[in-house]
């Protein structure tokens, strides 16, 4: 994930801070190099990091710091705050009109991902219960027009496209449309460049002067590093930009283009990529993205994602079914369904607090996908009552699933002992507390 190298080396500055009882001035300047450090590794812009590490050093050197019973978490709170303070501070959204249509202008370089998060932003807009319409205004790039319609699609959002026309009569055409169907945002896909050219920028003057632009939302790719800041700086400077959309946050990136983005434009930004699903868009929230960073974990998304993604009434009749201790093999597949909904395994670990401790790569999701298929190839009875299951039914489930009967012994197991976790905390459920922890399930051996 994003930001993974960065949040790793923070982690083992405070460690060190951690074990010293008191601070000094010289305890305080080591700790901030290498935070510098691990900044810069993370490309973070020089000037940005420099900046970031003078208002931390200012702070962290005060009295109430120095003399605390806690200096190290002290230093820490203060990275936090400084770090949202980094990326905007408050989250930024995008505004409404109460007058419809909202348009939204989507600009970036070529293979930012501006197609694909065009109608990634039309499905986040229609969830929200909006009446989102997509328009192609690029009309150079070969089979543009078709992609836009295919994501266009998934998203199950319309696309208004008139082939080979302006790309600012049909953006007018497009407002026109839109007033007459009743959609209440339009978001214009325009065309990128491999590079920023005075064509593409003349381009994008000429539909803002043909059509009332709300929000100029500027793609850019987060793996791009230092060349995404300088992209940001120079669209901002032509089109004046309203906010940024990143992408790829879900990568293995460095992630420096989201702590640098916003000082360095004075534009929030608005949205995250965090995935390749249509579905996978956020809104950017940056005390959130700060405390992921700092290793806090990000419940508040975390218990978003599963209140988009979760069944509410087969959640409580799966809470209903454990405290009465009848779950089953039944709950457990489904509660591995709903794990797959909200992004894996490694997705909902980097949410947690003190996550960022566990290495992704000892989280083997392909178990999971060899346990679904385990309880797929067993019988409706199996599955109720899984200690029907003899040698005989081992053999022949392990064959269906294309798995071995040590894998289908595993699992028999691991369900064994939730059912006895289960029995105990409806026995002692202050006692629960004390027992709990994670098994070996789904971790790489």
């Amino acid at each position: 994930m994003a930001f993974e190298s960065l949040s790793d080396k923070l982690t083992q500055v405070f460690k060190k801070l951690r074990g010293k009882g008191k601070l000094t001035e010289a305890d305080i300047k080591a700790a901030m190099r290498e935070v510098r450090m691990a900044l810069l590794d993370a490309d973070v812009n020089y000037k940005v990091a420099k900046e970031f590490i003078a208002s931390v050093t200012e702070k962290a050197m005060g009295q109430e710091v120095m003399e605390s019973l806690t200096p190290a978490q002290q230093v820490i709170k203060i990275v936090n705050e400084e770090l949202t303070a980094l990326m905007g501070g408050e989250t930024a959204r995008v505004h409404i009109k109460s007058k419809p249509p909202t348009v939204i202008m989507m600009c970036g370089l070529q293979g930012s991902g501006k197609t694909t998060h065009s109608a990634k932003l039309g499905r986040y807009f229609k969830k929200e219960g909006h009446h989102p319409l997509l328009v192609a205004c690029d009309v150079y790039r070969p089979a543009a027009i078709d992609q836009l319609k295919i994501v266009g699609a998934k998203a199950e959002v319309p696309v208004f496209e008139l082939g080979q026309e302006k790309p600012e009569i049909i953006a007018k055409k497009a407002v026109a449309y839109a007033k007459d169907h009743g959609n209440d945002i339009v978001i214009l896909d325009t065309a990128g460049r491999l590079h920023i050219d005075e064509e593409l920028m003349a381009e994008l003057g000429r539909i803002k002067e043909t059509v009332e632009v709300d929000e100029v939302l500027l793609v850019i790719d987060s793996m791009a590093g230092q060349d995404a800041v300088n992209v940001a700086k120079t669209f901002n400077e032509a089109v004046a930009v309203d906010g940024i959309i990143l992408t790829k946050l879900d990568g293995d990136t460095r992630g420096g283009a989201a702590l640098s983005a916003r000082h360095v434009t004075g534009k929030p930004i608005k949205f995250a990529g965090v995935g390749e699903k249509i579905e996978d868009l956020e809104q950017f929230h940056p005390e959130r993205m700060a405390s992921r960073i700092l290793g806090m974990g990000d419940v508040l998304t975390l218990i978003e994602k599963a209140q988009e993604t979760q069944d509410l009434k087969k959640a409580e009749e799966t809470a209903k079914r454990m405290l009465e201790n009848k779950f089953d093999l039944n709950d457990m597949l489904e509660q591995i369904s709903q794990m797959k909904k909200m992004g894996g395994a490694a997705s909902l670990l980097a949410m947690l607090p003190g996550g960022n401790q566990i290495n992704p790569d000892d989280i083997d999701e392909k178990a999971f996908v060899r346990v679904e298929a385990m309880i797929q190839s067993m019988t409706p009875a199996e599955r109720a009552k899984p200690l029907i299951i003899d040698p005989k039914r081992k053999r022949r489930i392990a064959a269906g699933s294309g798995t071995k009967v040590e894998d289908v012994n595993r699992l028999l197991k691991q369900f064994e002992q939730m059912s006895k976790m289960l029995k105990q905390i409806k026995k002692s459920p202050k006692g629960f507390a004390r027992r709990l922890g994670l098994g070996g399930f789904g971790r790489r051996k």
